[in-house]
């Protein structure tokens, strides 16, 4: 009987000590917290995405980082399989919006607690609070882990300690030192699906307005590189919001290459410029005898009209029978190009996942193992593979931990 250690109780870390148990190794999964799955807990705002019911290569897709490197995990385990084996777990399930799917008691408790519950039907010797210092190693294969002052024999480990995202639920970017200490190499870390901070100070008189059915492009060095379609939020140090997260991880790694980061917010999207125009127009001719920041309020949020009325250069309590052409035309750009300066991320802490990692050149796609240390395998976010929110994240945690599982216990 082969045993394996894994180190991490988080979702990739779980997964891989079932499938291994199941194939019949000795299993001790390691946790340096003091209970499992801290950040699966929080992960869908508490609820759990656990998956996207979205076919192989749209998963990919929403994977920028490295997706195609999963290409063989999520074969043998795709988003079928990880609602097959929740719901065989006990775990009902049900498919939102954008094929996001989530436990039916919409707790990510439950989750949680059918892993647990899974491992120990199992026999997975479980130890919270066993920070691991060390993997041993001897002519290039794996031996062991130092965990404090003890050390415990392996013929596989699997490392699964996550990202340097979160780090209050464990993922402190331990993984990534240990896996440098054995050779590997560690790409730059950046934060993703984080929120961005503006040089305008004006956003702290939006805190709070979110704004949906916007369209948001982002620019580098007034280059457009990409854009998305949806909600997104104001909050007191820039913005937010599910657009503004996806974007995030580009607008990243823009920064830190030392780019000039924009994003122009078409407020309108739906409208084209002349229909916006008439729209205005009408608006106008309803309002005529009010100023002009009284004119807006169909069409704007109250808080964001002095704003808007500001950048388009627009005496806010200019009559409307005084606003001239040029005026109205500086309006209809605001409205279709309202600009916001990014400064930076927010902190990694913030982050919902790390963008870099153990680069995946070093890693065998197919089971996981590292090319460099016999018997070493990875799973999850520790690796540079990071996915838009959506269920990406975690299905692809749970695809590579099966995978890591399965091939250790060979």
């Amino acid at each position: 009987m082969k045993r394996v250690i894994v180190i991490g109780g988080g979702a990739a870390g779980m997964m891989a000590a079932i499938q291994a148990a199941k194939v019949g190794a000795s299993v001790l999964l390691l946790e340096k917290t003091n209970r499992l799955g801290r950040k699966l807990s929080i992960t869908g705002k508490g609820r759990c995405n656990i998956t996207n019911a979205a076919d192989i290569q749209e998963i990919i897709k929403n994977i920028p980082g490295n997706g195609k490197f999963l290409n063989s995990v999520l074969r043998a385990f795709n988003s079928t399989d990880v609602i097959n084996f929740f719901e065989s777990i006990g775990v009902k399930t049900k498919v939102e919006r954008g094929n996001r799917v989530f436990p039916e008691s919409d707790k990510a408790a439950d989750v949680v607690n059918a892993l647990i519950a899974q491992m120990q039907t199992l026999g997975v010797e479980i130890r919270t609070s066993a920070r691991v210092t060390d993997i041993l190693t001897k002519a290039e294969r794996v031996i062991g882990v130092e965990v404090g002052d003890k050390i415990e024999s392996a013929d596989s480990v699997i490392l699964a300690v996550g990202g340097a995202s979160y780090p209050a639920t464990g993922s402190t970017g331990d993984g990534f030192k240990m896996a440098e200490n054995l050779g590997h190499t560690v790409t730059k870390i950046l934060p993703a699906l984080v929120p961005l901070e503006t040089e305008e100070s004006f956003v702290k008189d939006l805190q709070g307005l979110s704004l949906r059915n916007v369209r948001v492009t982002l620019l580098a060095d007034n280059k457009k590189i990409t854009e998305e379609f949806g909600e997104m939020l104001f909050t007191h140090f820039g913005v937010s919001g599910p657009i503004v997260l996806t974007l995030s991880r580009k607008a990243a790694f823009l920064l830190d290459e030392g780019k000039f980061v924009e994003l122009s917010i078409n407020l309108k999207p739906a409208l084209t410029p002349e229909q916006l125009s008439a729209r205005v127009l009408r608006d106008f001719e309803k309002y005529k005898r009010k100023s002009i920041k009284n004119a807006l309020i169909d069409l704007l949020p109250s808080s964001l009209i002095p704003i808007v009325l500001d950048l388009a250069y627009i005496d806010e309590e200019k009559h409307i029978d005084t606003v001239t052409q040029a005026e109205r035309r500086r309006l209809i750009e605001t409205l279709r190009g309202f600009r916001l300066t990014i400064t930076k991320t927010r902190p990694i802490d913030e982050a919902i996942v790390t963008a870099g990692g153990i680069s995946t050149k070093e890693i065998n796609p197919k089971t996981m193992e590292s090319k460099l240390i016999q018997g070493l395998f990875f799973a999850g976010e520790v690796i540079d593979i990071d996915g838009f929110t959506g269920g990406f994240n975690l299905q692809a945690a749970f695809s590579m931990g099966n995978a890591a599982g399965r091939f250790s216990s060979i």
